[in-house]
């Protein structure tokens, strides 16, 4: 599995119980051109709404700015392209951005450490090498372990704490629970949205979370702790920022719009390119 070609199609719609006044959406839904990934092609098509700025943020993440038609009650967001990617070993490399490396050692309301996240952070480096590659694989195993993927259990305002509590979440919980406890032990981390290629179904409800952290000689290195692996050519890497806030596929405010359902489709598929694997993944809530 040298390399694939993935296929995405990922469409967001919003149906408002009232007309909207007025509303801005920032879109975190463009993928990444990095090391081991290059984009082919990428479209965005907007129905009862248009762009009005694009820009790279502190992160790097190519953010569209759009606004919604005035008296709107349903708006619809296409985007879908072809991405190839290579296996690295996980390994992304070497550090850029406008924030300085010492920036993903600062905790976030979502990723700090409590009672619960210490005593787990304790036990991961009391079982993990003194390399600290073997560290951050053996904390990834046991936050695999100690807090089962479960949707339903957790929300995107869920802290790292309050899921290490439940003993459940998702893989925003695992990345949150990881980045914590990677930078109470001075390793720099960070949040990455994407996309991922299943092995059961193309369709899929959500989009995938994993985590990066530095490593001296490595640079960045991911972890799907949900998964129990580096990143492969199955993913596609979209945003990355200090913890979901900073990465969400979409966020914004709108006037006007008291009720608000949104739906969510991401479909994944692979384009033969060398020999594939199957992906044992599972999606973000």
């Amino acid at each position: 599995m040298s390399k694939l070609t993935l296929r995405v199609r990922h469409t967001t719609h919003y149906a408002f119980g009232e007309p909207v006044i007025h509303a801005l959406q920032r879109l975190r839904l463009t993928p990444k051109a990095t090391q081991g990934q290059r984009i082919i092609d990428w479209q965005m098509r907007f129905e009862n709404a248009v762009a009005e700025l694009q820009y790279d943020d502190q992160h790097f993440n190519h953010v569209t700015l759009i606004s919604l038609a005035p008296g709107a009650r349903e708006v619809t967001v296409t985007c879908e392209g072809l991405v190839e990617t290579e296996d690295n070993n996980g390994v992304i490399g070497r550090h850029s951005g406008h924030l300085p490396l010492w920036s993903f050692l600062r905790q976030t309301p979502l990723t700090r450490p409590g009672t619960r996240l210490r005593a787990l952070l304790r036990e991961a480096q009391g079982a993990g090498g003194e390399a600290p590659l073997d560290f951050l694989h053996s904390l990834s195993g046991l936050i695999r372990e100690r807090v089962t993927y479960e949707a339903g259990r957790t929300h995107s305002a869920t802290t790292a704490e309050e899921a290490v509590g439940q003993g459940a979440g998702v893989c925003q919980d695992h990345a949150h629970i990881f980045i914590g406890a990677a930078r109470a032990s001075g390793i720099p981390a960070r949040y990455v949205s994407g996309y991922l290629l299943m092995d059961d179904r193309i369709e899929q409800e959500a989009t995938h979370a994993w985590a990066e952290a530095h490593v001296d000689g490595l640079g960045w290195v991911g972890f799907d702790v949900s998964n129990g692996i580096s990143p492969d050519p199955r993913y596609v890497r979209v945003a990355t920022g200090s913890d979901y806030r900073d990465a969400a596929p979409v966020t914004g405010i709108s006037i006007g719009a008291s009720d608000q359902v949104l739906t969510v489709g991401v479909a994944v598929e692979a384009r033969p390119v060398a020999s594939q694997s199957q992906s044992q993944g599972q999606a973000n809530q």
